[in-house]
């Protein structure tokens, strides 16, 4: 397997533990009667903690799809060079890093460090442009 389909499937078990995590977080909150019943009543607001973890959550989700596709054409037009493999491990590190700094609430260096995963995308797609 290659290191760009390396660094998705890490990335893929990246979004599933941003997935479970606002979820427990949540269950906390708001109870596990609440959270498996048909949440008909109105959903209560979420607390700062599953908030932050459900917008770097859907941060993730909102470049996800890009860098997927960017990886698999790369891979299956066999054009992966040390720039592709570079950018796959920045996007990977910047998202691992990003988690964090947005929980705890960190500004400009949490805009840095989306703008390298951004970066990291652009690497990999360059060779396929």
């Amino acid at each position: 397997m290659s290191f760009e389909l390396t660094m998705l499937a890490w990335t893929l078990v990246l979004a599933l533990v941003q997935v479970l995590l606002p979820a427990v977080v949540r269950n906390r909150e708001v109870g596990l009667r609440y959270q498996a019943g048909p949440r008909d009543a109105a959903t209560p607001p979420p607390g700062r903690l599953s908030g932050r973890l459900m917008r770097a959550q859907s941060n993730l989700f909102e470049t996800l799809p890009i860098f997927a596709v960017a990886v698999l054409i790369v891979h299956v037009t066999g054009r992966e060079n040390p720039l592709t493999h570079y950018g796959a491990l920045a996007y990977f590190v910047a998202r691992v890093v990003y988690v964090p700094l947005y929980v705890a609430g960190v500004p400009f260096v949490r805009t840095l460090v989306w703008l390298v995963s951004v970066v990291g995308i652009v690497q990999i797609l360059v060779p396929i442009i």
